[in-house]
């Protein structure tokens, strides 16, 4: 007998004594599983939604207040694990109620929770806990998912990465860096792996440069897809939620969960005939193959490292079949989008805040002004930890000055500035045959805590929200001093399909995402997938 077959007869023998060879295993990192592939895990048997918020739970002991420190948490949910061990008996007994059953998500502190407070991350509102669950929140529950935590934010949603009740947020990718505002606690949280993703809220640029400067993907999606009812608002005329996660398939499953008209907020009317439940159609690999990309010129040429992450991205699209067209948007335009902005924005706090403020117990202020006149009071660190915000603060007093929404300045900005801003896009986008422009989401690289707000240079974010146009955040890169550079897809109104599917492409030919430093996998919390 030659050895080759004496070889093939032992191996016969061996397999009748001990049985067939096991098949390997795969197993993917916690930090790089989309809900598709915890999915796949929960049907194998190889994972529990108790497993998998107890993985979380450790990545927050390990890495919030202890490790590199990044304070993201303001409030751990004491029943995520209770809640947990239900939905596994729900999903043994009836199967899952979507995609998202027992996935653990983190919540920007704005969204309103029954079951913890909510603070938008002030000392003012300091224990308040709503009678009700946010819109998006209770659609979300009702999908499976679990409120692991409320994270912090820019106090009131506006100035830098710090609150009164939550501190100062660090960039897990390096804590002398800013997370970015408004919410850096969601931005840090999801690159941390604290959850599977989390909600943030963008009205001129909040969801999207916490995405970029954290190197994850988010959508700030068109006004109107999606409910504010039951978030603080900062301006009405441009707050939307949002979707941040680790991966363009976690935003398309979130997204979709979260659509449909809310009869208490009047925008989400207009997404009538053009919201989807299932935008993961739309995850498309070869979507950049003959699309059309508009490149905003406007915001390139101010910081080489930007510069070369940019011009690599559209290499990127271009070998995979997109035609790159250079645009610019009017330089009237770009002059004064700001004080447009401002314009809305600024009047619109202090009316929108109260009315918010009247659903609140007796012991909470009840306007703006009284919000000032209690700040002013507080100029020493409180018993519970909470501090002085003295720029936030400050800002109370300009958006009282500001002026009224029945002023001339703000309804001449609203009734005519905004149309026209929307008509300039549109017929830039049309002209040109583009599917989406693209733009370094912001034109210089991260800025350290201390310089926060110090940059000169234009942005492009609040065009987003001017227009009430989606804009999607990916991963494209890294700095010379390793920190994340984001690019966005701008698209027209309900344009989400189309931005989905270039990003998605885009996420898939570049792989760009990288686990932020400080906070590495922790030993046995990879997911076996089968």
């Amino acid at each position: 007998m030659s050895r080759v077959a004496a070889a093939s007869a032992l191996a016969v023998v061996l397999t009748a004594l001990v049985g067939a060879p096991a098949k390997a295993q795969r197993v993917i990192d916690l930090d790089a599983a989309t809900i598709t592939e915890l999915n796949v895990a929960f049907d194998a048997g190889t994972l529990s939604s108790v497993q998998l918020v107890t993985r979380y739970l450790a990545r927050i002991a390990a890495y919030d207040r202890q490790g590199p420190g990044i304070h993201a948490v303001i409030m751990l949910n004491p029943k995520a694990l209770e809640t947990a061990r239900a939905l596994d008996i729900e999903r043994k007994a009836k199967g899952r109620r979507s995609p998202l059953h027992g996935v653990p998500i983190v919540l920007k502190d704005n969204y309103d929770t029954r079951d913890l407070p909510t603070t938008g991350g002030s000392v003012l509102l300091e224990g308040y806990i709503p009678a009700r669950d946010a819109v998006l929140v209770q659609r979300l529950r009702d999908a499976g998912a679990i409120v692991l935590a409320k994270v912090n934010m820019s106090e009131f949603a506006s100035s830098g990465a710090y609150s009164s009740l939550g501190g100062q947020t660090l960039n897990p990718h390096h804590t002398g860096y800013s997370p970015g505002g408004s919410s850096g606690g969601t931005g840090a949280a999801t690159a941390a792996a604290f959850a599977q993703f989390g909600l943030g809220t963008d009205t001129g640029g909040s969801i999207r440069g916490p995405a970029t400067v954290n190197g994850i993907v988010a959508l700030k999606p068109t006004h109107g897809l999606l409910s504010r009812t039951g978030i603080i608002p900062l301006a009405l005329s441009f707050d939307t939620g949002g979707p941040m996660a680790r991966s363009v398939t976690d935003i398309a499953i979130a997204l979709g969960a979260m659509t449909g008209v809310d009869a208490a907020d009047t925008a989400t009317r207009r997404s009538d005939g053009h919201a989807e439940r299932d935008y993961t159609k739309y995850l498309q690999p070869n979507a950049l193959k003959g699309a059309r990309i508009g490149i905003a010129r406007d915001f390139t040429g101010f910081d080489p490292d930007v510069d070369w992450v940019v011009e690599s991205s559209l290499d990127v699209m271009r070998k995979a079949g997109a035609t790159i067209v250079d645009v610019r948007f009017p330089k009237w335009m770009l002059e004064a989008k700001d004080a447009w902005y401002t314009a809305i924005r600024f009047p619109e706090f202090a009316p929108q805040v109260a009315d918010y403020l009247r659903s609140t117990p007796a012991n909470y202020p009840k306007s703006l002004a009284e919000m000032l006149e209690r700040t002013r009071g507080m100029s020493s660190i409180s018993a519970t930890g909470s501090a002085p915000n003295a720029s936030r603060w400050a800002k109370f007093a300009n958006e009282l000055a500001s002026g009224s929404t029945g002023d001339y300045r703000y309804r001449s900005v609203r009734d005519h500035a905004l149309p026209l801003m929307r008509d300039v896009v549109n017929g830039m986008i049309a002209s040109n045959q583009l599917d989406a422009i693209v733009y370094p989401t912001q034109s210089m690289k991260p800025e350290r805590i201390e310089a926060e707000g110090s940059s000169s240079a234009p942005d492009a974010m609040n065009i987003a929200n001017l227009t009430g146009f989606p804009d999607l955040i990916v991963p494209a890169g890294f700095s010379d001093n390793r920190m994340p550079i984001g690019i966005s897809f701008l698209g027209g109104a309900w344009s989400e399909p189309r931005l989905i599917a270039l990003g998605y492409s885009f996420e898939q030919l570049t792989r760009a995402r990288r686990r932020p430093v400080t906070t590495p996998a922790l030993p046995g919390e990879a997911v076996v997938l089968k």
